[in-house]
């Protein structure tokens, strides 16, 4: 009888109506925002023609991400998640137009760019908690990882739009990619709206005060503070996304100081990660991993890629692309691990709240690597400044990681 119960759990399908909805809408959307992210960033470094002007472009991008995810977690547990993720793309789609005409109507200016960048930081940091305790739900029972592996490979394939993006931006200037960047997210939002209403909402007449929207809050922070687990795992991913942010705010310029088209050699580099993700992907879409073995994996892994990214820039370049490609399938093997078993492991009723409170560490480690690497800057060279962002990195592998063994392997260790 037991064998027949798991048989009946693996033959559920994945590819339901609505989870092939959402993730037709997700490449969609990726598409458009891989094509104009980079483009963005090339058109910020040649508009301000400064490093530093760069770095404050990210800062105030990731800045609004600190806040808003807590404050819209308790507003997911409460209110429908699938109503905010089609809401803020056509906020997107609106926003992205807008810009697009100011560009090509010659009133473009800085000021602009800070307020429409501290605008779409917000706007990605409220989608991304809504979409991350949305999308669980469009799973069908059993299927975490694969369907996460999905969501992966899907998400690092439409990075192809980069060197399209790049020759485009080379030829015909922002505004083109802009107005196709607003008609991805319209496109996106309309592909959302026709996703079934599968949240159970409290439909009482019981108002929700500012009082219970505090304490809310505060039990996102309670629920992760009371699994040791969990918090280990979301304290060593502050430190990752630390030398994250100290990468993005290194790793195109030093590109673009050390090659002539540094932005391609960047490309033909980092392609290659792309192309491991997709890879790495595709093989926990065909294979799991063993359960008992996650745990150990995801420690090799988070460690592995901590020592790649801060070695990699001092290698010729084809080493450089062989790294890369490692960095890409590590990656994915770390995305799935832990996704899927923090998503399968934390009630749905908590789900917004554990995320937007994941969310706010996840970011602030960002934006604390994004300053500090932009004040290193100023007094050491860009290679071992990352390299020392990404040992810091490694070590808190083995505090928190390491450290908290005994908990995360009853998170990991599972058949999400």
């Amino acid at each position: 009888m037991e064998g027949q119960n798991e048989t009946e759990f693996v033959k559920k399908p994945l590819w339901t109506r609505d989870f092939t909805t959402i993730t037709l809408g997700s490449i969609v959307s990726m598409l458009g925002g891989s094509m104009a992210g980079f483009a963005v960033s090339l058109f910020v470094l040649d508009y301000t023609g400064s490093p530093a002007y760069y770095a404050l472009y990210i800062f105030l991008h990731t800045l609004p991400q600190i806040a808003a995810p807590l404050l819209a977690g308790p507003l997911m547990d409460k209110f429908s998640r699938r109503r905010t993720i089609y809401m803020l793309d056509f906020c997107s789609a609106a926003i992205y137009l807008a810009v697009a005409f100011l560009v090509l109507t010659g009133h473009f200016s800085f000021v602009i760019l800070a307020v429409m960048t501290l605008t779409v930081g917000t706007i990605d940091s409220v989608y991304r908690v809504a979409f991350e305790s949305f999308f669980p739900m469009l799973i069908s029972e059993g299927n975490y990882s694969k369907a996460y592996s999905v969501s992966s490979t899907l998400s690092e394939l439409t990075l192809v739009m980069i060197p399209i993006a790049t020759f485009l931006y080379k030829a015909f200037g922002i505004t083109p990619l802009l107005f196709a960047n607003s008609a991805c997210f319209l496109v996106a939002a309309l592909f959302e709206v026709r996703i079934s209403d599968v949240e159970k909402l409290d439909n009482s007449s019981e108002k929700y005060s500012a009082k219970k929207y505090l304490l809310d809050t505060k039990e996102g922070f309670r629920y992760l503070f009371s699994e040791k687990g969990l918090l280990c795992v979301a304290m060593y991913f502050l430190f990752s996304s630390f030398g994250g942010g100290a990468g993005s705010v290194i790793t195109l310029p030093w590109f673009r100081e050390s090659f002539a088209d540094g932005e391609y050699v960047y490309m033909s580099v980092w392609g290659f990660s792309v192309l491991g993700r997709a890879l790495g992907g595709m093989l926990h879409y065909k294979w799991k991993l063993p359960a008992e073995k996650k745990f150990a994996i995801a420690l090799t892994v988070y460690i592995t890629i901590d020592v790649l990214e801060g070695a990699y820039l001092y290698t010729p370049l084809n080493v450089m692309r062989l790294a890369c490609f490692l960095i890409g399938i590590l990656g994915v093997t770390s995305y799935t691990i832990r996704i899927s078993a923090t998503q399968a492991y934390v009630p749905n009723e908590l789900r917004g709240r554990f995320n937007g409170a994941f969310a706010m560490l996840d970011t602030s480690g960002a934006l604390l690597g994004e300053a500090a690497a932009g004040a290193a800057l100023n007094f050491l060279p860009m290679r071992p400044t990352l390299s020392v962002f990404m040992g810091i990195v490694a070590l808190s592998a083995v505090v928190f990681i390491y450290g908290g063994r005994t908990h995360i392997r009853r998170i990991y260790n599972t058949q999400a």
